[in-house]
């Protein structure tokens, strides 16, 4: 599950809390006004809730950290998703369907460039992408038609703009 750590180390985080609380208690009724007894019994509680407690905090922040990086790749299959599927996109419909700043748009292009996750055509003057597959079936293709220069329409599929003819 993703983000666990944080139901975990929120658990362990209360459930120290209430020892603490619980132990406090019946060491002050236990101790029967004697100052150092309480003393001593607090401070043993402390000692036993408190790196409980720490690693509880760490495995919720953990689990938060976790939690964005998953959000993340979620963004990161999004685009790829896209190209693949569209055959080409431009960054303003990336920016819009992610609905991020085109600079972490770009960012994420990047960072899939060097995961070698992404492996088609960038043009950043233009601001689009273009999918291996769709540069494969349109290269040098021309319309069995009407002989004119096809597109790739997504999905395996080109389309010839001139007469329609997929």
């Amino acid at each position: 599950m993703i983000g666990g750590g944080r139901i975990t180390g929120l658990a362990l985080m209360i459930g120290s809390a209430v020892v603490l609380a619980v132990w406090s208690a019946v060491v002050m009724t236990a101790a029967n006004n004697n100052a150092g007894g309480m003393v001593l019994g607090v401070f043993l509680a402390l000692l036993i809730c408190s790196p409980l407690f720490g690693i509880g905090f760490y495995l919720f922040r953990k689990g938060q950290s976790e939690e964005s990086q998953f959000e993340f790749v979620k963004q990161e299959k999004k685009i790829l998703n896209m190209v693949l599927t569209q055959g080409q996109v431009t960054m303003g419909e990336l920016v819009s369907e992610l609905e991020m700043p085109s600079d972490s748009g770009k960012e994420m292009i990047r960072d899939l460039v060097g995961k070698q996750l992404f492996s088609g055509d960038i043009n950043w003057d233009k601001g689009i992408l273009y999918s291996v597959e769709s540069q494969q079936l349109t290269d040098g293709r021309k319309c069995p038609n009407c002989g004119g220069q096809v597109e790739f329409a997504g999905k395996g599929v080109i389309v010839c703009p001139f007469c329609g003819s997929e």
